[in-house]
């Protein structure tokens, strides 16, 4: 059983997120769902509260930890953080280092020897975007995973390379990684 830091991005693809929250959580692990501020538009923190049994997280400034510091606190308590969906604009700020919001600051607090995964989610012209390409570049120089993203239709109804993975291959990657 591990502890899954789950960072959901505002993406069409939110829906496969609470999926992968209720699958990550019927095999018992322990899921701890961040959204941005952006995600919270798309889907309720409640959702995801009532799939994983834990308070979802939304804003740095309303503090869930009783040590006040919910960015250093369940980074510290998880085994693996997964971003998914991971929008253009959840990459650059990952790969930037910047601390926008809480999953920002959460990513920036999280050990780095620790397994760090991503499922981009986005438009196909965005996907190809040289600046979308770098960010994923330097996360990947950075240590973390990618899953996907595959062809198919996205939410706009384009049909390209940016629709994110499915739930099952995002919960495979999860389940191959080796918890120490």
């Amino acid at each position: 059983m591990a502890h899954i830091l789950m960072g959901v991005s505002g993406s069409a693809a939110c829906f496969k997120a609470a999926a992968l929250c209720s699958q990550l959580t019927r095999e018992q692990h322990q899921v701890q769902v961040v959204l941005t501020p952006a995600a919270a538009q798309m889907v309720t923190p409640l959702q995801f509260s009532c799939l994983s049994g834990k308070a979802a997280l939304c804003d740095e400034f309303d503090p869930q930890h009783p040590s006040g510091m919910d960015h250093i606190a369940f980074a510290d308590e998880a085994d693996v953080l997964v971003v998914v969906p991971a929008t253009a604009n959840t990459l650059g700020i990952l790969a930037q280092g910047l601390a926008l919001h809480l999953l920002g600051s959460l990513a920036l607090a999280f050990d780095p020897s620790k397994p760090r995964l991503f499922a981009p989610a986005m438009h196909p012209r965005m996907w190809a975007n040289p600046a979308v390409q770098r960010n994923v570049g330097v996360l990947v120089s950075d240590g973390w995973q990618m899953i996907g993203p595959e062809e198919g239709s996205t939410a706009c109804g384009s049909v390209g390379l940016g629709r994110m993975a499915e739930v099952a291959a995002i919960f495979q990657a999860i389940a191959n990684i080796q918890i120490s």
